[in-house]
């Protein structure tokens, strides 16, 4: 039986000051209540799939300066979705 690994947390989340509709942050409230993590959370998780986006991330390769883009968005060097 193989130990799973507990991943740690972004500790570089910096509070936003966002306006989204009543039925968005129902949506984002019930769906934490349900999966057991938090509103942040689940935010984060869902807001991360836009890098399987892939005409985003051509676009993203057309920026001038992409290099530093790509750096912010993605956490490793060398991640398959931008190749």
């Amino acid at each position: 039986m193989s130990m799973k690994f507990i991943e740690p947390k972004n500790k570089r989340a910096e509070k936003v000051n966002w306006k989204i509709s009543e039925r968005t942050r129902s949506i984002v409230k019930y769906y934490a209540e349900y999966t057991e993590f938090t509103e942040e959370e689940i935010v984060d998780e869902f807001l991360l799939n836009i890098l399987n986006d892939k005409k985003f991330l051509e676009w993203v390769k057309s920026k001038r300066y992409n290099k530093r883009i790509l750096a912010q968005i993605f956490e490793m060097e060398g991640d398959e979705r931008i190749g």
